[in-house]
């Protein structure tokens, strides 16, 4: 088991993801934006989290920078699950700091599987 923050402004989407992870045993944190995350793992570390790029305020590149210059979670593992799928965007989300990018529509079993991937790497 493992503790996965998951921060994404659409509500469906958040709860599809938080629903997937919990069902292989993970204890979720879900927040609606950037700025939460960023907050939430500050506030308790976890093992891993899962970002959307486009939320309001702060974004998901936004706070992938704002975890990697935070020394206590610079090296935590993030996976960017976004609907921006041009090359360009995947350059820019490995260039933030993202150790994977999934692009929506997404299937839940594959989310699942790298998710699980990157923890075994991490650990």
């Amino acid at each position: 088991m493992a503790r996965i923050l998951v921060a994404d402004d659409d509500v469906d989407i958040r709860e599809l993801v938080e629903f997937k992870l919990s069902m292989l045993g993970h204890e979720i944190t879900a927040v609606g934006d950037g700025a939460a995350a960023v907050a939430a793992c500050q506030a308790s570390r976890p093992d891993l989290a899962v970002l959307d790029v486009m939320m309001p305020g702060v974004s998901g590149l936004d706070a992938i920078k704002s975890i990697r210059a935070d020394p206590s979670l610079a090296d935590l593992p993030v996976i960017l699950l976004t609907a921006r799928a041009q090359e360009s965007d995947v350059e820019s989300g490995f260039d933030s700091g993202a150790d994977d990018y999934i692009t929506k529509p997404f299937s839940p079993r594959e989310l699942a599987s790298r998710v699980e991937a990157l923890l075994t790497r991490t650990r």
